[in-house]
């Protein structure tokens, strides 16, 4: 998994970020994972989804108070 600084965040914070997320492979992985930790989500765990064209998704996930994480899957 890639991640992209888009909120000019700490290094300290992206790696923190990382190393929750490095064993993601899919969608199923982040939904499991987000509904296993709801003390970092908001009620609704996916706020969006995102349908760019038929094979594409974005999934908005907000993490905590300060984060959003967009999956970008195809």
């Amino acid at each position: 998994m890639r991640i992209i600084n888009q909120g000019n965040l700490s290094a300290e914070r992206i790696a923190e970020i990382e190393a929750v997320i490095h064993e993601q492979q899919n969608l199923k992985d982040m939904m499991d994972w987000a509904l296993s930790n709801p003390e970092n989500f908001t009620p609704n765990v996916v706020s969006e989804v995102v349908i760019q064209d038929e094979f594409t998704h974005d999934v908005i996930v907000p993490w905590g108070k300060d984060v959003v994480l967009v999956y970008d899957t195809t």
